[in-house]
């Protein structure tokens, strides 16, 4: 990496360059894009379960078939390598590898990944591995999920199995991505798989999801060839107080202490927020955190991701129950942020992603930064012509990179940009009602058109920044 170059080029059509091996990929998640859900071996997950359930997504949909990716990897690959992305990063679905969440792989399972593996690496794209992007096999949640303390363990053996099947040619490897979602979300309020509504099991699961994290960068670690890269993907919130007075930040903390700092503490300092285990004393004395865990935790880390989509606005108040944050529902109420909207109903305010980039400049110095998921869910639809027309979506990238390269400027130890979505996938229990691909999905055909938001990404990556508008 170079330094960040502000001045003046003389290629006067790049507003705003990036630095010179800046890495520009996609993402995309195993379970919104594969399909091919009881295939070669596969068993379901706790998203196979929770999207057949009656109620739990819209329209009734599931990830049983979804982008097929299963089935059209080397479609998919080929437009990445049409769009000249120099990274690509994917999860591997637990299931499909390890059904059972113990003892030994499945030889199909680990060859589909082989496979992706290989084909990306010939088309010259650089392989990101996620190990855990929410497909905990089912069988683990039955003997107790995320707030059961075994579960951290089979993880490490899962992500030593990976390494053993993929070390030698995936060279960066995030362990978790979001363990903000899959514990609050998923135990807190029920809006995400398993469905379970309970502050303590969110609490416990949150905290072995760290423990998990530290014992599979330790297993991956001890796998891998000592070039490759561990990371983390945290889904960090910028917390913003509606005003100035005491209770208004008061709020603000206890959302940043339950929303991020119960990751960030742990990882990089192998600690718990004093204020947090105040916060949820009712709920939990926190007995459950053995000697040793949280220096497991706090592993060492090659990188930090972080995926970033909108501020949250807060005052003192009290949320609707239940609520997914545990220890602060009776003290904070969330507020409508100004602005334009996506289709998800989240604001669109891309100096909150540089607010979060230059406190992690301050609070980690030395810890490199990726941004792993950024992008934006819009109304599209294909014309007449076939033509996708995502205006609302390339605007809204733009401007985040220009925050980004603004947080650079700002000495932001920024490594890459990840747009999410390569394709309109399975967006969790919103199903197939919300799209944030660069790349239409017709879900009857499983035609992929590229809307004009990818040929525009294309051409950012072409001249490494941001065509002067």
């Amino acid at each position: 990496m170079t330094a960040l170059d502000t001045r003046t080029h003389t290629d006067d059509t790049t507003a705003l360059r990036f630095p010179e091996g800046f890495r520009w990929g996609t993402a995309t998640a195993a379970y919104q894009i594969e399909g091919a859900a009881t295939e070669d071996g596969r068993t379901p997950s706790i998203w196979d379960t929770f999207s057949r359930t009656p109620g739990k997504v819209r329209n009734g949909d599931t990830g049983d078939i979804a982008a097929d990716h299963y089935h059209r990897l080397d479609e998919d690959i080929a437009l990445m390598r049409q769009l000249g992305v120099t990274d690509y990063r994917f999860s591997i679905a637990w299931p499909r590898v390890q059904p059972t969440g113990r003892g030994p792989a499945v030889r199909k399972g680990l060859d589909f990944y082989r496979r992706l593996v290989d084909s990306l690496l010939e088309a010259g794209i650089r392989p990101v591995a996620t190990l855990y992007h929410w497909d905990l096999p089912q069988e683990l949640e039955d003997a107790g999920g995320w707030p059961h303390r075994e579960t951290s363990y089979r993880f490490a053996e899962y992500a030593g199995i990976m390494a053993d099947a993929l070390g030698d040619r995936v060279a960066t490897w995030t362990t978790l991505n979001e363990p903000w979602c899959a514990a609050f979300l998923g135990y807190g309020n029920g809006v995400h798989a398993p469905g379970r509504t309970s502050d303590l099991a969110a609490l416990r699961a949150a905290h072995h999801l760290n423990l998990a994290h530290g014992l599979a960068a330790r297993a991956l670690r001890g796998a891998l060839p000592g070039s490759a890269e561990v990371s983390l993907t945290l889904n960090l919130h910028a917390v913003r107080a509606r005003s100035q007075a005491p209770e208004d930040l008061d709020a603000a903390r206890r959302i940043d202490a339950v929303g991020n700092r119960i990751f960030l503490d742990p990882v990089f300092h192998g600690r718990l927020p004093e204020d947090l285990v105040r916060d949820t004393a009712a709920v939990t004395d926190w007995s459950f955190v053995q000697d040793g865990d949280l220096a497991a935790a706090a592993a060492p880390l090659d990188s930090l991701g972080i995926n970033y989509y909108s501020p949250a606005v807060v005052a003192a108040g009290s949320s609707e129950s239940p609520s997914p944050w545990a220890g602060a529902e009776k003290h904070v109420r969330f507020e409508p942020a100004p602005g334009p909207r996506t289709a998800m109903d989240w604001p669109v305010d891309a100096d909150g992603l540089h607010e979060l980039l230059v406190r992690l400049r301050d609070e980690l110095p030395g810890v490199p930064l990726v941004i792993t998921e950024n992008g934006a869910a819009y109304d599209d639809y294909a014309d007449p012509s076939g033509r996708v027309k995502d205006p609302e979506r390339v605007a809204y990238l733009h401007a985040h990179l220009a925050a980004v390269h603004r947080a650079l400027a700002d000495g932001a130890d920024v490594r890459g940009y990840f747009l999410w979505s390569l394709l309109d996938n399975f967006e969790w229990a919103y199903g197939y009602s919300k799209r944030f691909g660069i790349v239409h999905v017709d879900f009857a055909t499983q035609r992929r058109t590229l809307k004009d938001s990818a040929r525009w990404y294309a051409d950012v990556i072409a001249r490494g920044g941001l065509a002067r508008s």
